[in-house]
């Protein structure tokens, strides 16, 4: 199946990344602290030069994780200094409610290629677009799996990012936290230029197309299988 949606890989597990490396699919990268800590991941400067060199130039988005946004900023332009291919995520807004927007506006004019994340609700999505509009590049990362895990379809907030940066070549919208493969299939249809997808979902994406006679067949001769081996009798 033919897909027109880049797929970035979501992870912090540098082997895994090594390998998603040699992969001419995987368009970009992206990672946050809570990957990094799952991780086991110690230091955060080491790890992030590490990953660049693992990755080449193809985009990468790393996260401030400050909650001030005087400290943030600082954090992003040291981020942003580490290669032309950076992306720095800047949460849609801090712990305390307070929007970051005119920290990404700040950033975006100073040039630094901004990821505004944790995006969930159509006004934020027209705010973070037009805080990104000066910027060299933006990525609009809505959470389309977290809306949808809050009972709400998330292709309507999708749409809606898509259609308000269409004019804006230089802002991709990313659908991030996917649930299934068949998100991919969706992203793309909505014209959304990004998916980001994690190790689970990617071990998955080799079934899309497949003939479902086929995938019926090979999920009976599964049970099978494992019914032998378990050495189950009735």
């Amino acid at each position: 199946m033919k897909l027109n949606v880049k797929i970035f890989a979501d992870g912090a597990d540098l082997a895994h990344v090594s390998r998603l490396a040699a992969d001419p699919t995987i368009s970009g990268f992206t990672t946050n602290p809570t990957l990094m800590r799952q991780a086991g991941v110690e230091e955060y400067e080491p790890f992030a030069k590490q990953m660049l060199e693992i990755v080449g130039n193809r985009p990468i988005s790393f996260e401030v994780f400050s909650d001030e946004f005087e400290d943030m900023e600082r954090q992003a332009l040291l981020i942003a200094s580490w290669g032309s291919n950076v992306y720095v995520k800047i949460p849609i807004t801090n712990t305390k409610k307070q929007s970051a927007i005119p920290l990404v506006s700040r950033l975006s004019q100073q040039g630094v290629k901004v990821n505004v994340t944790a995006i969930f609700t159509e006004s934020q999505i027209d705010e973070a677009t037009e805080a990104t509009i000066p910027g060299p590049g933006a990525n609009i990362s809505v959470f389309a799996g977290r809306i949808a895990d809050a009972g709400l379809d998330p292709c309507p907030y999708i749409s809606h990012a898509v259609s308000a940066s269409q004019s804006h070549a230089h802002i991709d919208v990313i659908w991030a936290s996917p649930r299934e493969v068949f998100n991919v299939v969706q992203a793309d249809q909505l014209g959304c230029q990004i998916i980001t997808v994690t190790p689970d979902i990617l071990k998955k994406m080799p079934n899309l197309g497949k003939n479902l006679e086929q995938y019926s067949l090979e999920t009976v001769q599964m049970f099978y299988t494992d019914a032998t081996s378990a050495g189950y009798t009735l």
